[in-house]
């Protein structure tokens, strides 16, 4: 005979329901889980994808070049930009980011279009020329993610000759 309470209520049966609403709040929390996951991969791909248009280069090449540039620029800012600029920036890029050897622990240092040009060429094997190419199509493709404040501020760290990679189009 099954186990009532005081109230007549079977304990089986509200263990049961208890299990199952537990259940459901997993499976609830696993699918909330897979939607964000989901965003952050589409919000990467959007980026990379509209990068790689900008660019003329596949989506591999995107992200290095990407994560190429963006890290030099993180190795120029002084103070809280870099993060500020990262958080406004997809998820899965912020990832690639924080494991970029060169600019964790490092302060920033200053250097010019030169120097950024050349460490990027470096970076990436290409020549000069192509470089800056590739940085500009990064450039152009972060103002498209990121608010234009926060660019501002960016720009604001750079000297005129580095600015000018961030105003010039393609």
């Amino acid at each position: 005979m099954a186990d009532m309470d005081r109230t007549g209520t079977d304990k089986g049966q509200e263990t049961k329901g208890i299990e199952q609403q537990e259940q459901q709040g997993i499976d609830l929390e696993a699918r909330r889980q897979q939607r964000r996951e989901t965003r952050r991969n589409q919000t990467y791909k959007a980026f990379l994808g509209n990068l790689a248009v900008i660019g003329s280069m596949n989506e591999e090449e995107a992200e290095r070049a990407a994560v190429s540039v963006l890290c030099v620029l993180e190795q120029r800012l002084f103070g809280e930009e870099a993060a500020h600029l990262e958080a406004q920036l997809p998820g899965k890029l912020q990832d690639l980011l924080v494991r970029c050897e060169r600019h964790l622990g490092k302060p920033a240092s200053k250097f010019g279009k030169d120097g950024f040009i050349q460490m990027v060429s470096e970076d990436l094997g290409v020549e000069a020329i192509e470089a800056e190419r590739q940085i500009r199509a990064v450039f152009s493709a972060v103002r498209e993610q990121v608010s234009e404040g926060e660019i501002e501020d960016v720009i604001g760290q750079l000297p005129a000759d580095l600015r000018e990679l961030w105003q010039r189009t393609i």
